[in-house]
């Protein structure tokens, strides 16, 4: 049995608050037959302006903290590149394991005006910090986002695009589930392979309107579970080597 790249003692030692997520996450991969596999986890988070309650009550600092537990597994740096985002990028920033308690009210309290959704500016963000980093590991970046963007065709293009590079979108929605804001990411999530891109590279699933009260093992399954088919379809077009 492989390993996951941070072990369950280092967990307990460095973030305590964050070992039953990280316990959690671990059944998910096992079960979706990803266990001791490697991977840059992205987190991106929806700082437009209905998004406000979410960062007010904690809703967001404790998704982050569910990517950071399932992080643990598959990154061994100990630390998740998160980017905010609404008309434009509204920062890119790093969160530790170590630390990881507030630390997204703390960037929030930083970041002024919140915007309008622009999926695009985000995405961008991602395939340049991807792309600097010089990884040749494929990557899991997880889309939070209560709405559809202000430009629908700069957003079908970028992903399109990102086809051919190692990263596979996870977009979670937050909010009504009966609204039509997320028909477009419903869409995207079923553009057609090969006619507009290489490799099926978007998931979607919509967490609610309380994305907390999601129990953590149906929400590490959802994070995972269209992921292994896109490395599998990666791994056979070449785009993912490793």
């Amino acid at each position: 049995m492989t390993a996951s790249a941070i072990d369950l003692r280092t967990m307990e030692a460095t973030a305590p608050a964050l070992v039953s997520l990280y316990k959690s996450a671990g059944v998910s991969l096992r079960k979706h037959g990803l266990e001791g596999g490697r991977a840059s986890v992205y987190l991106v988070l929806d700082y437009s302006g209905s998004m406000r309650p979410y960062y007010q009550d904690g809703t967001v600092q404790a998704f982050a903290d569910r990517v950071l537990g399932l992080s643990a597994h598959l990154d061994d740096d100990g630390r998740v590149p998160v980017v905010f985002f609404s008309t434009d990028v509204d920062a890119v920033e790093e969160i530790p394991l170590a630390g990881h308690q507030g630390k997204i009210a703390e960037i929030a309290s930083r970041l002024g005006h919140m915007g309008k959704t622009a999926y695009h500016a985000a995405m961008d963000a991602v395939i340049d910090h991807y792309l600097d980093a010089g990884s040749t590991k494929p990557a899991l970046v997880v889309f939070q986002t209560d709405g559809g963007p202000i430009n629908k065709l700069a957003a079908e293009k970028y992903l399109c695009k990102a086809a051919r590079l190692p990263l596979f979108w996870q977009f979670v929605g937050f909010g009504n589930t009966r609204s039509t804001q997320f028909d477009f990411l419903r869409r995207l999530d079923e553009l057609p392979v090969p006619g507009r891109r290489a490799v099926d590279n978007a998931g979607f699933f919509h967490a609610g309107q309380d994305p907390r009260a999601v129990p953590d093992p149906v929400l590490f399954d959802r994070l995972v579970m269209e992921y292994p088919s896109w490395l599998e379809a990666a791994r056979a077009a070449g785009i993912v080597r490793v």
